[in-house]
């Protein structure tokens, strides 16, 4: 399938997607994140080849998710980049809860101040509430354009 751009979007997501949705980005992200920070680590751990590693590293470094220091160059996590394991973590749990089978997560993610495994969970940035994956609705927002706001009130309408 050809790639799309998602230019014409107005769409977080979409505009996530062109950063770290190409196959094997968010892998790379999950080994920096392990540890592996040089180019031929990553390589090796995820068989990846160097061509589609290049590119996926010069992407997110482009895009300020990692950052490239020393020589031999090492990646790292910025802010931005670390602001995405909450992204990691819910990939995580979707796939131990589904594909993980009989022998359960390869993984556990362990919360450093109490000592136990956990699994995030998102709540309320008001009342501070956990969220249920039936607890949420989308509305416009301040950046919706006209059509995705005359969108949202037909939507309304129909449910009346």
């Amino acid at each position: 399938m050809p790639y799309r751009a998602f230019d014409d979007q107005n769409c977080s997501i979409a505009r996530t997607l062109a950063i770290v949705g190409e196959r094997w980005t968010l892998l790379v992200l999950r080994d920096v994140s392990l540890g592996n920070r040089r180019f031929e680590e990553i390589r090796r751990s995820l068989g990846v080849a160097s061509n589609i590693l290049s590119d996926r590293l010069a992407t997110l470094v482009e895009h300020g998710v990692l950052e490239r220091d020393g020589d031999p160059p090492e990646y790292r996590l910025t802010d931005k980049g670390r602001d995405l394991r909450p992204v990691l973590l819910a990939l995580v749990q979707w796939g131990d809860k589904y594909t993980a089978g009989e022998a359960g997560p390869p993984v556990e993610h362990v919360h450093t101040v109490c000592g136990h495994v956990a699994a995030p969970r998102l709540h309320c940035s008001h009342c501070g509430e956990p969220i249920g994956p039936r607890e949420l609705r989308m509305q416009p927002g301040p950046g919706a354009n006209e059509q995705q706001r005359e969108q949202y009130e037909r939507r309304l309408a129909a449910r009346r």
